[in-house]
This record gives structure tokens, sequence and C-alpha cells, in this order.
């Protein structure tokens, strides 16, 4: 019977909330009045601090997105779970504001840090 541990990602919710605030061009104070949250609730978020529930689920939800992307599993699925780098293909693609070619220059742009960057030696991402 396999087991799994699941832990949440704080700092990779903090850093999807940086990335749209810098994309919609707002200040800290502005993503705590729009999502319903306190600025002291994001102060806490920079520094590590798990967020209570009814602040994950204002911040999700203004991120449009799902709490389980911050959700990390000790074991990874071999089948049926795309990896990260096709995940994050899959929505540069799909962005409204970037054309085919913006689209391809970010990927191929991420493709190249996070090869360098990656921490085992498996380079089967081709």
């Amino acid at each position: 019977m396999e087991t799994r541990h699941n832990r949440f990602d704080v700092s990779a919710l903090h850093a999807a909330l940086d990335s749209e605030r810098r994309s919609r061009r707002l200040a800290w104070k502005d993503v705590a009045a729009e999502s319903g949250v306190s600025a002291s609730t994001l102060t806490r978020l920079s520094q590590g601090r798990r967020p209570d529930v009814d602040s994950l689920a204002a911040l999700t939800t203004w991120l449009g997105m799902s709490a389980d992307h911050f959700m990390r599993r000790e074991r990874v699925e071999q089948f049926g779970s795309a990896s990260p780098l096709a995940q994050i293909s899959s929505i540069l693609h799909r962005d409204p504001h970037l054309n085919p070619e913006g689209s391809a220059a970010l990927e191929e742009l991420i493709r190249a840090t996070y090869s360098r960057l990656r921490t085992d030696s498996d380079d089967a991402m081709d």
C-alpha cells in the first residue's frame, strides 16, 4: 500500500500572488482589498507562514486557481501526471496576452533555466 504525504507550499502561493500582482500592476494593498484578506495576512505569507482556511480560499479565488495547485506530494506519480514543464507550456500557449512567438520564446527560456537549475541528473526533458 502506497502512502502519500501532502504539504502546503506557502512559497508557491506567495510567488503566484506576486506574479499576478505584477502582471496586473497592483500594489500589495490592492491585492488585499481585491481578495478580501488583510495586508497582515499577505505579510505573513511573505514570511513563509500558512494562511488560515478562509484566507486561502479568498486568495486562490482571487488568483483563479485551485488550492490543489499549491499542494506538494512527497511521492511523484509515475503515470497520468503532466510534468511541470508541460503544464507551464500549456499555460503559456493559452495566455491571450502572448502571441505564438512570445509563448515559444518564454517556453524556451524556462526550459533552458529549468535544465540548468534542476537538481537531478535526468536529461529526459526533450
